[in-house]
């Protein structure tokens, strides 16, 4: 997604039975779409830079809406999760993907 976001765009819309017309990608809905999924846009709404607006996730987990935006960098996982946690992410991201045709650049 980092290295080619509009190629994975056109791939995952296609994939959802949604592709994109030839006119919509020559007015440029394409590169709009990436321009606003960009970690730097997301990351920059008022809604994710404060607390106060965080997700519950079970009656004792709460995670602040900050915590989901860190630096949008490849490889940051290593400064927040373990081997371990690491591997059964992928695990888990493989078998969901698995026949779909959708592949992850996954971490080493």
């Amino acid at each position: 997604m980092k290295k080619e976001p509009s190629v994975e765009l056109k791939k995952l819309a296609a994939f959802m039975g949604m592709p994109f017309t030839a006119e919509e990608e020559k007015e440029g809905v394409v590169e709009e779409i990436v321009k606003l999924c960009s970690f730097e846009n997301l990351s920059s709404l008022e809604v994710n830079k404060g607390g106060g607006g965080g997700q519950k996730f079970t009656a004792k987990v709460v995670v602040e809406n900050q915590e989901f935006f860190r630096k949008g960098e490849v490889g940051d996982w290593k400064n927040h999760l373990t081997e371990e946690m690491k591997d059964r992410i992928d695990n888990i991201t493989n078998d969901k993907l698995k026949g779909s045709g959708l592949t992850l650049g996954l971490t080493k």
